[in-house]
């Protein structure tokens, strides 16, 4: 039998035990799974041992996949961007100050000043996977400070990548290159935009057109081939394989099957996630934690205070309420997956001790399993520091300023000029290294460079146009027209410089393509732009592309999402999405008759059953299993109420006496039912019992009817419950 298979059965039978008994404990999932790692690795001589340790590692990697895929189902970009600035003041404030929480822990332990700058590294980011575990096990994903933490987490798993990229750069050069910076920032920049406009143009398109021929079984396939796609993309560019899963979570997250999506891998999701958590808790060592004690009592310490202190006022800075900010802080006094990577660069660029890896790794389980209690502990501060006063109610609400026509034009010119940008560069680069070959092994040299420089300009014909006359009679440059005697001029001035840079695009393709003179390039150049501004077939397929990805933008907020959702952001109501869970009581009753409102304060504003939406249900409108509740109330309500909702299921257990049997009644001569009907007989009416089958005397059986007369010497083959044939068989008797 293979390693692998006895490997695998091991580590998922302990973590099936240890997640029962934490089951059975109420405590988070997590700690089960780390706890079997524990028991499975290779520090206990008792306990069988896990022997492959890079397949395992391997199924790891897959499972941080899958759950940062899982992540952008749930949490998208267009979400983030809407919660405005908010998220981005406390990210970069808590990653900040951790940062230089860790150089100087660090400097206390009298480390080098290379291990203090890693070692800020790894404690400056805290662990998505785990941290969406967590709330997910401790059912508080439909709390309104989970979807801000997740919103800074993504952040921060952002802006790990630039911290990895500094680091390196630190770590080769002993110095801190502030151009390597901006660079590494611009070109993560240019892949995220290109990669999520891509995407939105090509995927939701894609599951559109084949929704009719997409089941489940299908829908897993594509959703998961599609992750994976990134997953290579990503890593082919340097970039992590988490990063792809989640930028392609984050692409489906806005289509109209991200629900579906989510409910098919979920299983696929849990079992590689729970070999994830597992690999973790192989690597604790309990000689290493002898070994370096002080540094891992030093590591969690900061890292426990550090983060529930300045991870509560970055949250208050960005405009959260003070339990919200207590709640999310504290939420985040852990360190994860970019801590071991940070870790495993140093190694490999030597410039680490390598007593940093165990340490981390230490530092890592430790706060893992503080983090539920951590979570508690803040929800217990909040419950005995209640806010009094009105003053103290009222929540900290940054309204966003209203944009002059100015400012608007200006926004929304740069946001076009970008787009467009980043998809002309990329569309350039890749044609002029796949189709220019082509073109001149099929031309020969010349001719090739010509053909090739005609198609890449009729693909970058509709990108630039929009660059040039995007927006130059919207509102806000009527507005500008009207309200400011220069407007006039400053749009003219923006549409030149707009032009220039087309002017400037165009001339780059033809100045690589063609042997001629600059100024006849300049010149070709001018007249090639002025050409793709005039065309109208140019503007109606320019404009045909946008509005594809305006509408797969907005398909799923269309079709499903509550748009009323946007106007609570910031009060104490919210609105919570949450499913009915198989098997529920509920199911086959009404509004009116479950009580919502009245039993737990939150109004269920609509019902979604798979494609069908019902607004505004009335109190005889019914549920079934499956179906999504969209409910609005605070968090202290739509938490009763969840809880309420997943408590109220049916067990399944196995009664002997409810089960169908199946007996054989024989007709005697003096036998009550003898020259009777069967529908006149009680059978069924009086028994609830039902006559399956007639047999004669000679054996033969058959299917009698209601109208069938029983004679004397028929057995009669009745089905029921065993109360209810033993009834009729002490009547007949």
């Amino acid at each position: 039998m293979s390693q692998l298979i006895s490997d695998l059965a091991l580590i998922l039978i302990l973590a099936g035990i240890t997640t029962i008994v934490f089951k059975r404990l109420k405590q988070p999932l997590v700690l089960g799974y780390i706890l079997a790692g524990f028991l499975a690795g290779p520090n206990l001589a008792f306990t069988p041992t896990v022997k492959g340790h890079e397949s395992i590692e391997v199924w790891s990697q897959i499972g941080v996949i899958f759950l940062m895929f899982s992540l952008g189902l749930e949490f998208s970009f267009k979400r983030i961007l809407k919660g405005g600035p908010s998220p981005i003041i406390a990210a970069c404030f808590i990653m900040t100050l951790m940062w230089g929480m860790g150089c100087g822990a660090g400097y206390l332990l009298g480390w080098t000043p290379i291990n203090c700058i890693f070692v800020g590294g790894m404690l400056a980011m805290s662990s998505t996977t785990i941290i969406y575990k967590a709330f997910d096990d401790m059912g508080l994903m439909t709390r309104r400070f989970a979807g801000k933490v997740m919103s800074v987490l993504i952040l921060e798993d952002i802006l790990g990548i630039v911290v990895i990229v500094l680091l390196s750069a630190v770590a080769v050069s002993n110095r801190l290159e502030g151009s390597e910076l901006i660079l590494s920032m611009l070109k993560l920049g240019f892949f995220l935009l290109l990669w999520f406009v891509v995407g939105m143009w090509i995927v939701p398109t894609f599951l559109h057109r084949n929704r009719m021929f997409i089941n489940k079984e299908t829908l897993v396939i594509v959703s998961i081939g599609l992750c994976f796609l990134m997953v290579v993309v990503a890593d082919s560019v340097g970039y992590s394989t988490a990063l792809g899963a989640f930028m392609m979570g984050s692409i489906l997250a806005e289509t109209v099957e991200a629900e579906r999506i989510d409910s098919a891998i979920s299983s696929i999701k849990d079992l590689f996630g729970a070999i994830f958590f597992v690999s973790v808790g192989m690597m604790v060592s309990p000689a290493d934690l002898v070994a370096h004690w002080l540094p891992i009592v030093v590591l969690v310490a900061t890292i426990l205070v550090g983060q529930a202190v300045f991870g509560t006022i970055g949250y208050l800075l960005s405009g959260s309420s003070r339990n919200d900010a207590l709640m999310s802080g504290f939420s985040m006094t852990q360190i994860g997956e970019f801590a071991f990577i940070i870790a495993a660069l140093g190694e490999s660029l030597g410039v680490t001790d390598g007593f940093l890896m165990p340490v981390v790794v230490a530092v890592s389980i430790i706060t893992t399993f503080l983090t539920p209690y951590m979570i508690k502990l803040a929800s217990k501060i909040c419950e005995t520091w209640k806010e009094t006063g009105e003053g103290a109610r009222r929540e900290v609400r940054k309204e966003k300023r209203k944009l002059g026509p100015l400012a608007g034009f200006v926004r929304k010119v740069l946001t076009q000029a970008v787009i467009y940008s980043v998809l002309s560069i990329a569309v350039t680069s890749l044609l002029f290294v796949s189709l220019l070959v082509m073109c001149r092994h099929i031309f020969g040299h010349w001719v090739g460079n010509a053909v090739c420089g005609v198609l890449v300009l009729l693909l970058l014909a509709p990108l630039l146009r929009p660059i040039v006359m995007k927006n130059n009679s919207s509102d806000e440059a009527r507005r500008l027209r009207k309200d400011y005697a220069w407007g006039d001029r400053f749009i003219n001035f923006t549409i030149l410089i707009r032009f220039l840079f087309a002017v400037n695009v165009v001339y780059y393709v033809i100045n690589f393509l063609s042997p001629y003179r600059w100024y006849w390039h300049v010149l070709l150049a001018v007249g090639i732009v002025l050409f793709i501004i005039r065309s109208r077939w140019i503007r109606r397929v320019s404009m045909q592309m946008e509005s594809v990805f305006i509408e797969n933008l907005m398909r799923r907020e269309n079709a499903s999402g509550p748009a009323y959702a946007r106007q609570l952001q910031g009060r104490d109501l919210h609105i919570a999405r949450l499913s009915l869970p198989e098997g529920s009581t509920w199911g086959g009753k009404t509004l009116a008759q479950l009580r919502i409102g009245g039993r737990n304060g939150v109004h269920v504003a609509a019902i979604v059953r798979d494609h069908h939406r019902i607004n505004v249900p009335g109190g005889g409108s019914m549920l079934f299993p499956h179906d999504v509740l969209e409910v609005v109330g605070d968090d202290q309500s739509i938490e009763q109420f969840s809880q309420r909702m997943n408590s109220e299921v049916a067990t399944a257990v196995q009664d002997d006496s409810s089960m169908l049997q199946l007996i054989c009644i024989e007709v005697g001569k003096d036998s009550a039912l003898e020259g009777v009907l069967i529908k006149d007989s009680g059978i069924r009416s009086d028994y609830h019992c039902m006559v399956v089958g007639v047999e004669d005397r000679k054996g033969n059986m058959r299917v009698a009817g209601a109208d069938y007369q029983i004679t004397q010497g028929n057995k009669l083959w009745v089905a029921g419950s065993h109360e209810e044939l033993n009834k009729l068989k002490k009547v007949l008797a």
